[in-house]
């Protein structure tokens, strides 16, 4: 079965990076982005059940990926795995990701092998 992953990340080049990875690393389909917190919710909001892992990042020129988890975690219901991979990946930060209802916390510039091999054992 195909992974369906939504992204949160406001850096295009990023964005685009982790859709060749995941697509082709992990066979997965990236069925939607969003740059900003309020595209994200928007979009999670009107496709509840749509996706199956969520790739989301904390700092976003507009809102942020922790508004982003509390808005998911506010829907409740069904949903699928929400990792957080990120620059800002602090115990703080880490710690209010998890409170918040992420599965696991990456950082961004030395987790990234960590991260793919999450993704292929959540798979």
């Amino acid at each position: 079965m195909t992974l369906a992953v939504f992204i949160v990340e406001d850096e295009p080049l990023i964005q685009d990076s982790l859709k060749v990875v995941l697509e082709g690393y992990l066979q997965a389909e990236v069925i939607g982005t969003a740059l900003s917190e309020t595209e994200a919710v928007a979009w999670l909001q009107a496709n509840e059940e749509a996706w199956q892992l969520l790739v989301v990042d904390l700092l976003l020129k507009q809102g942020t990926g922790l508004g982003v988890l509390a808005a998911l975690s506010a829907l409740g219901g069904k949903r699928g795995i929400v990792v957080a991979l990120t620059n800002a990946a602090s115990p703080d930060n880490r710690a209010e990701c998890i409170r918040l209802g992420a599965d696991a916390v990456f950082d961004k510039a030395a987790e990234v092998n960590e991260f793919l091999a999450y993704c292929a054992a959540v798979h």
